[in-house]
């Protein structure tokens, strides 16, 4: 099953964003990481090292954006999340975006990897305009992976049969559904009133390869399959190992990082113009 998300909303509507700390271990553990070139550019490109990560999970970015020599907040909405972030060093707020409060903090830059899309869009935009000094970067961003063609096969086939139930992502390529989120995250920042400057798209292409053990560790860690009954996530996890090894035990992933990202323009608190109820 591909990584890509469920229909963008605001985590008190979906229990979803609540659930990712159920594999909190894991998801430090299997989750892959950022390009070190994106993490460099947005440092790079902030005014200076006080950095916001929204959603930041179990810290994964927040680390990257701390050895490249941030001082990093988290805000998470998970507590289970959050207290692992703070195991590794990364001081984490537990709270949802949208209702977090700055209290006269400011920053010179705001990034949320994989986590956006549990965000509205249009609010967090402005709360992000409100925690930033003018000049400071937003930057949104998602990895999105897409197996070899063979691969992919074979995971269509096994979703099919397993999961029948449940829309399969693996029948279309995984930049054409995160499309609408990369879309809604840039007209967000629009409707902040002129807050920002106009919203750019940076891509990363690289690669990663996984063994067949590796794959089946991260695989419960996606939205679509940690919600699953133990029953029908072993079953998924049993079919895909085999396909894994029919395939001969090991594959490459092509990934694609893409960051959504725009600077600070004024100091003037932004109010949006319209929320997702």
């Amino acid at each position: 099953m591909p990584s890509s998300p469920p229909e963008p909303k605001s985590p008190e509507l979906d229990p979803t964003a609540r659930s990712f700390g159920t594999e909190a271990t894991r998801y430090d553990r299997a989750r892959p990481r950022y390009p070190e070139a994106l993490v460099q550019r947005i440092a790079a490109t902030s005014p200076g090292p006080d950095l916001l990560d929204v959603g930041t999970g179990t810290g994964i970015v927040a680390r990257q954006f701390r050895a490249a020599g941030c001082r990093v907040l988290g805000v998470e909405v998970d507590a289970r999340m959050a207290d692992l972030a703070r195991l590794s060093g990364i001081e984490t707020e537990v709270a949802e975006f949208e209702e977090w409060d700055p209290a006269g903090r400011a920053f010179d830059a705001v990034v949320s990897a994989q986590a956006w899309h549990w965000v509205d869009p249009v609010a967090g935009a402005a709360k992000a305009a409100q925690a930033l000094r003018p000049g400071g970067r937003l930057a949104l961003f998602w990895n999105v992976f897409q197996p070899p063609p063979e691969v992919t096969e074979a995971f269509t086939e096994v979703h099919d049969r397993v999961l029948p139930d449940i829309p399969n992502l693996w029948t279309r390529p995984a930049l054409d559904t995160y499309s609408p989120l990369f879309a809604e995250a840039a007209d967000g920042i629009r409707q902040t009133g002129g807050a920002f400057a106009e919203a750019e798209e940076w891509r990363y292409e690289w690669q990663h390869p996984y063994t067949r053990d590796e794959w089946l560790d991260l695989l419960p860690t996606h939205g679509r399959t940690n919600g699953l009954a133990p029953a029908r996530l072993t079953e998924l996890l049993t079919a895909t190992g085999a396909a894994i090894d029919a395939l001969g035990g090991e594959f490459t992933v092509g990934y694609t990082t893409v960051a959504i990202t725009a600077s600070r323009t004024t100091d003037v608190a932004s109010r949006p113009r319209s929320a997702r109820p």
